[in-house]
C-alpha cells in the first residue's frame, strides 16, 4: 500500500522526460545523471571530462535546484521511466526506495571495486543509506546542522557565543546584531517552501521545543502547545531579525547572503562551511565561528543528512553507472577536488579518511570537529524530547511526507510572508497531517 501511495504521488508530478538514458553516443555509452545543483555537485560536473577521457563513457547531467530535482527524480524512479542512469537521492529516499525494489543493490559493485573501501564511510551515514544492512546508495557528502556566526560582529557587539547555545540566546543575539541600515540581518533561516527546504531547519527547532509531528499512536500533533511555540518562535525570529525576502530563501539564497556579509548568523547544513571559507566566492573567509545546533529541551538538535548517488533498477548500463558513481565518491576524488579547487571545497562528512588528510585538517580547522560532532549527535534519542513512530530527525521517514511536508512548508512560508497567522497555518497543516496519521492507524 505504501508503495502504491508513493507511486500515485509520483505520477501526479509534472515531469519532462530525458530521452536517451543509457544510450550509445559518440565514442561510447552515454549516462544521464540527475543531480542537485549545489556547489559541491557543480565541482563534480566541472571535473567530469577527466572521467569521460579516462573511461570513454559520456556524461549528460540534468542539474536542477533541490525542489525540482526531487520531483523529477522521484517521478522517474517510481514510475520506472528510465530517464536516468544515476540519480542523486538522500537518506530519506534510499531505504524506502530500496524496500520498494526501485534501486540497485550496490554491495556487489563495491565488493568488486579494488580500493573503494566501503568501511571508510562514517557509520551513521552508511547506515542511513542502507536497507537490511545492504547499501543502495553511496554518499557524496554528509552533514548535520550547526550555526555559523560572524566572530568580528560578535566581538564588536560585545557578545560571546556559548559552547552550547540555546534558541532563546540566539534570538537575543539576532536582535542585538540586526543592522538593517547596513543590510545585515541578525540571522538567516530558510523560509522557502519545500519539505527539504524550510521544513528541515524548522523541524529541528520543533523537535528541541518538545514538539513532534505524530505521537506513538499516529495522532497528528501540529496544533500542540509545543508545536505552536516552535512555529511562533521560528516565524517571529525571521520576521523580526531575519533576511529580506525570507519566504523565498532556501539554502542557496541564505548562503549567498551570509558569504557576502549580509547576515550575522546562519543556521543550516554543516556543509555550508566549505562555501563560507572559499576565497573564490566568499567575502567573509576566516571570520566565522561554528557552534552546535541550538537547543531548548534536548541534548542536541542537529539533523542527519546525506546527498548520495543511486542506480535505478531499470537503468540499462549499471556497470557504467557504477564506474561513474565510484569515481565521484572514492578517496581519489577527495584528493582531486582538494588539489584542484582547494581543500575547503572537498565534500565533507562522508569518509573518515578525509579528516586524516593534513591539508584538509588545516583548511577545515574551524569546522571539521563541529561537523563530525554534529553527525555523531544526530539521532532521535538526543534530538527529540518524545518518542515518535517514524524514522528521521528533520523529516518524517514515510512516503507521504514528500507531499505532506511540502504542504506544511507552504503554510509556514505564508506565515513568514505575513499572508496568514501561525495559528491558521498550523490548523490547516494539522488537517493534512491527521489524514496521513489516520491511514497509519488503520494498519496498526
Amino acid at each position: 500500500m505504501r508503495k502504491l501511495l508513493t507511486l500515485f504521488a509520483a505520477t501526479s508530478l509534472l515531469v519532462t522526460g530525458c530521452a536517451g538514458a543509457g544510450s550509445v553516443g559518440t565514442g561510447g555509452s552515454t549516462l544521464v545523471i540527475a543531480i542537485v545543483s549545489n556547489p559541491q555537485m557543480k565541482d563534480a560536473i566541472s571535473l567530469a571530462p577527466e572521467f569521460e577521457k579516462a573511461t570513454g563513457i559520456n556524461l549528460k547531467f540534468v542539474s536542477l535546484p533541490e525542489n525540482q530535482a526531487r520531483a523529477k527524480i522521484t517521478a522517474s524512479t517510481a514510475t520506472e521511466g528510465g530517464e536516468f542512469d544515476v540519480v542523486m537521492i538522500s537518506n530519506y529516499e534510499a531505504p524506502q526506495w530500496a524496500a520498494n525494489g526501485w534501486l540497485e543493490n550496490l554491495e556487489p559493485h563495491m565488493a568488486a571495486t579494488p580500493g573503494y573501501d566501503e568501511g571508510d564511510f562514517i557509520p551513521s551515514i552508511k547506515q542511513s543509506l542502507s536497507y537490511q544492512n545492504q547499501m543502495y546508495a553511496v554518499p557524496f557528502y554528509g552533514e548535520s546542522s550547526f550555526l555559523a556566526y560572524r566572530k568580528d560582529l560578535f566581538e564588536k557587539a560585545g557578545i560571546t557565543m556559548p559552547a552550547k547555545p540555546t534558541w532563546q540566546q540566539i534570538s537575543e543575539f539576532a536582535a542585538k546584531l540586526d543592522d538593517k541600515a547596513n543590510g545585515v540581518a541578525g540571522i538567516c533561516l530558510r523560509g522557502k517552501p519545500g519539505w527539504g527546504e524550510s521544513l528541515a531547519p524548522f523541524t529541528t527547532v520543533a523537535n528541541t521545543f518538545g514538539a513532534q509531528w505524530f505521537d506513538k499512536d499516529w495522532n497528528a500533533k501540529l496544533t500542540s502547545p509545543e508545536f505552536k511555540d516552535a512555529a511562533n518562535f521560528y516565524v517571529n525570529l525571521i520576521r523580526e531579525h531575519g533576511e529580506v525576502g525570507a519566504s523565498s530563501a532556501g539554502f542557496s539564497e541564505c548562503g549567498t547572503r551570509y558569504t557576502q556579509g549580509n547576515a550575522a548568523m546562519w543556521y543550516d547544513a554543516t556543509v555550508m562551511a566549505g562555501t563560507n571559507e572559499d576565497p573564490s566566492s566568499s567575502k567573509i573567509v576566516g571570520k566565522s565561528g561554528y557552534a552546535p545546533a541550538p537547543v531548548v529541551k534536548t541534548q542536541a538538535s542537529g539533523w542527519l543528512y546525506t546527498w548520495a548517488l543511486g542506480i535505478p533498477k531499470v537503468a540499462k548500463d549499471k556497470d557504467a553507472a557504477w564506474k561513474f558513481m565510484a569515481w565521484m565518491t572514492d578517496k581519489a576524488y577527495v584528493q582531486k577536488v582538494g588539489q584542484t579547487y582547494g581543500w575547503n571545497r572537498v565534500p565533507p562528512g562522508v569518509r573518515q579518511s578525509t579528516y586524516d588528510i593534513p591539508d584538509y585538517a588545516k583548511a577545515a580547522a574551524a569546522y571539521a570537529k563541529p561537523t563530525l560532532d554534529g553527525i555523531a549527535d544526530a539521532n532521535q534519542q538526543k534530538a527529540m524530547a518524545n518518542p515518535v513512530p517514524y524514522p528521521g530527525i528533520q523529516f518524517v521517514g514515510i512516503p507521504e511526507f514528500q507531499d505532506l511536508g511540502t504542504r506544511v512548508s507552504q503554510q509556514l512560508s505564508a506565515a513568514i510572508a505575513g499572508r496568514e497567522s501561525v495559528d491558521d497555518a498550523l490548523k490547516q497543516s494539522q488537517d493534512y497531517a491527521q489524514t496521513v496519521g489516520d491511514s497509519y492507524k488503520a494498519v496498526q
